[in-house]
């Protein structure tokens, strides 16, 4: 049954491959949405046709706000069904259709949306210190830009993988790659303040306060933050602080990248920073941060003289 195959895929991507808790919950979302919209029974069932009325289909859905699907998620269902049909042709021996007819819509350029410094300082200085809550909030956001960490990454840390004596800790990114983030001063310096009032052994580095009571025996897992709870005081914030263009954890991410190359850091050594297994990914960051480019519109343009 073709259920079945997409459940021994997922335990494939999770055993085998070595996939995240959160890649593979997306994966079954994709494939069981291609599922529920062929109804097929067996792989063999899967041909380009329905493979094109399937892209059709998302091109054409509507979210609950009534706004079609970005193409980037489309690719990211049309991913998942390539991936999918070469597990069953390689791994599972059966006859699958040929994964390179699974083409990906082109993509639309991505608009990289960065904080200048102006509203990065107030952001940053936003949260109150004189609450458990604001050093707490100060840390998240002082850290995030600090390190370029996605919020996945940020919400995983664990007290005793943060060093402030070194200044760095090693993170499992996108794909299980495991690289190194640093920790500013500034970082440091704010994640002390927010450590030097924890009196609890909870392994989480960022906990929630308030809610429920922790159960002791989960040394405090139930009390980390969740990715929208770091995303809801990055929102709290930027209102406090007056940035309109509505910022997020992965804004803050942007600015990281953007900062370091405008001071004239390496692309290779921003992919690295950044966990990006392809130097491309890091390169839609370098028409923002050309300072070269600037230059010579200042020097030559008619408008400049």
């Amino acid at each position: 049954m073709f259920k079945d195959l997409i459940l021994k895929y997922l335990e494939y991507l999770e055993l085998e491959k070595n996939k995240s808790v959160k890649t593979i919950a997306n994966y079954s979302f994709y494939l069981n949405r291609f599922l529920n919209f062929g109804q097929f029974q067996k792989i063999e069932d899967v041909t380009p046709l329905s493979i094109r009325r399937f892209k059709l289909y998302l091109n054409r859905y509507l979210t609950r706000d009534k706004r079609p699907l970005k193409k980037v998620t489309i690719n990211y269902h049309l991913i998942a069904i390539r991936n999918f049909l070469k597990y069953c042709l390689r791994v599972e021996d059966l006859p699958a259709m040929a994964s390179d007819k699974v083409e990906l819509l082109d993509k639309d350029e991505r608009a990289i949306r960065t904080l200048n410094e102006a509203d990065l300082e107030r952001l940053l200085a936003s949260p109150s210190l004189t609450s458990k809550f604001g050093r707490r909030d100060r840390a998240i956001l002082e850290l995030l830009f600090s390190s370029g960490l996605r919020v996945s990454e940020l919400t995983s840390l664990n007290r005793d993988q943060i060093n402030l004596k070194t200044r760095e800790f090693s993170i499992r990114g996108k794909g299980g790659y495991i690289r190194v983030a640093f920790i500013s001063e500034k970082a440091a310096w704010a994640l002390k303040m927010y450590l030097a009032k924890r009196d609890d052994a909870f392994r989480p580095l960022f906990i929630r306060y308030g809610g429920k009571t922790a159960d002791p025996s989960s040394l405090g897992e139930d009390l980390r933050l969740s990715d929208r709870s770091v995303e809801n005081i990055v929102k709290k914030y930027s209102t406090v602080a007056g940035i309109m263009s509505n910022p997020t954890p992965h804004t803050l991410r942007h600015s990281f990248a953007t900062d370091l190359l405008s001071a004239g850091a390496d692309l290779r050594s921003v992919q690295e920073l950044l966990g990006h297994k392809n130097v491309a990914t890091t390169q839609i960051y370098t028409h923002v941060t050309n300072p070269q480019l600037k230059a010579v519109h200042k020097k030559f343009h008619r408008g400049n003289r």
